[in-house]
């Protein structure tokens, strides 16, 4: 359920239900596909858009409202917005409200990590009620060690959100940071602490802490150990068609714990637009190949 939906209902924020559960519902609804609104100069050009505010906004807005009642989530991609500055950000905030009222669950893609009383102003803008730029999870950052996290998994915690934590990603560069460490690997250890995070979750469908692990990234998880089963919360996994990655690929890739896997698609759906039917229809096609 929605942010909207629960207050529609008269459910006030500190009886929202965890965004695991809300989450393992939408899959449960609508399948694990999370489509991501990523603005880029060419798809707004190739949907005959300006790169200006206007083109933003009226690119963004179609894709939620194609898609609101297909997917489980979407999610903006924060800095394709924050490249047209504060007019940009005003239209993130549109298309977060949009989400909320059309009762898709977001994800903002900010991939935010700091410490101290700037983490918990990140966690205040991201995850804190009242904030307008408030989604129903963030993407967070653990290379400043996982603990420096605590005021966004507090903050997600308090108010029935959620955070994906950076883990095992595609990039080439990924693997000089979260391939070393030998036998406890960097990318085991933040699956290790998201595990030991979502006990507080024990009882839940899903627990509100999630990884980002790349669609695309072979038998990294199973080489480096990762217990992604076990883990406890949902798996963001980008990269599903242009990237490459393929419904019968993520089941290889994650194994018993692809019940888990919220699978990302972004350029290959939007590619379908600026028709409706269009990003309708590839959607639905990326959905059937996840079932």
């Amino acid at each position: 359920m929605s942010e909207a939906a629960a207050e529609a209902q008269g459910e006030s924020p500190a009886r929202r239900a965890s965004f695991g559960a809300r989450l393992a519902a939408a899959m449960g609804e609508c399948g694990p596909l999370c489509v991501g609104i990523d603005p880029h100069p060419a798809l707004l050009s190739a949907w005959g858009l300006a790169d200006d505010v206007d083109g933003l906004r009226r690119f963004s807005l179609a894709v939620v409202e194609a898609v609101a009642d297909l997917a489980a989530a979407v999610k903006p991609q924060v800095a394709l917005y924050e490249r047209h500055g504060a007019r940009g950000l005003a239209v993130l905030e549109e298309v977060l409200a949009a989400s909320a009222a059309a009762g898709v669950l977001s994800i903002a893609d900010a991939k935010r990590g700091d410490i101290g009383s700037t983490m918990a102003a990140y966690a205040d803008a991201w995850l804190g009620d009242g904030s307008p730029l408030a989604a129903d999870a963030v993407t967070l950052s653990p290379y400043l060690g996982f603990e420096s996290l605590r005021p966004a998994l507090e903050t997600a915690a308090a108010t029935g959100r959620g955070a994906f934590v950076l883990a095992l990603t595609s990039n080439p560069e990924g693997a000089s940071v979260q391939h070393t460490g030998g036998d406890r690997s960097v990318a085991k250890a933040v699956c290790e602490s998201a595990a030991a995070e979502n006990a507080r979750y024990a009882g839940e469908p899903l627990g509100s802490i999630g990884l980002v692990v790349g669609a695309t990234v072979g038998d990294a998880v199973v080489r480096l150990g990762l217990d992604l089963a076990a883990m406890g919360g949902p798996i963001l996994a980008p990269g599903l068609g242009a990237q490459g990655a393929t419904g019968a690929a993520l089941r290889e890739t994650f194994g018993a714990a692809y019940g888990r896997v919220l699978g990302t698609s972004s350029r290959d759906i939007l590619a379908g637009g600026p028709s409706r039917a269009g990003l309708r229809e590839r959607t639905e096609r990326t959905l059937a190949e996840l079932a």
